[in-house]
């Protein structure tokens, strides 16, 4: 009896859920699961619905204003609370391949290229005065020579991205 009410019911719970997912800012699929929960503790409580498809129908609707209720009231955070996730093993482990990737692509620079991104990318946090006198060149070719670098680099990572 379960068995044939769900197979008659799904396409039409496909249907609904669907048209209902975007006004309630839902995926069809979440309204979908919702229903048939719904569907289960009704069984379980009460038996079948003398009217499935009517009561379906209501079920997503239901379902649709719920779930468009708890998106109006909740609020997402700005950001993400202090330390968050930037100490998970997942987040630790893809933040050092990123360090690996843009290191490595630096080391494949051209020229002096290579030490002045170490020397900007440097903790030392140096000034563009400490980086021209560490590279022997004037300061005011600093910020050209930093720009032809930068576009080398970009033209390196995306096929680092894309081999990955």
């Amino acid at each position: 009896m379960t068995h044939d009410l769900v197979t008659s019911l799904r396409p039409l719970l496909t249907a609904e859920a669907s048209a209902e997912a975007y006004a309630s800012g839902a995926e069809p699929g979440d309204l979908e699961q919702a229903v048939w929960l719904r569907l289960l503790e009704r069984l379980e409580a009460d038996g079948p619905p003398r009217d499935p498809r009517r009561w379906l129908r209501s079920a997503v609707r239901i379902e649709a204003r719920r779930t468009r209720r708890t998106t109006r009231d909740e609020r997402p955070y700005e950001t993400e609370p202090a330390g968050a996730a930037e100490h998970e093993p997942e987040q630790l482990a893809l933040t050092a391949a990123r360090h690996r990737a843009l290191r490595d692509a630096v080391r494949r620079l051209p020229g002096r290229c290579p030490r002045l991104m170490e020397a900007l990318l440097s903790p030392k946090d140096l000034t563009y005065r400490e980086i021209a006198g560490e590279l022997g060149i004037s300061q005011g070719s600093l910020g050209p020579e930093r720009s032809r670098c930068l576009g080398c680099l970009r033209r390196l990572l995306p096929r680092e991205v894309a081999a990955r």
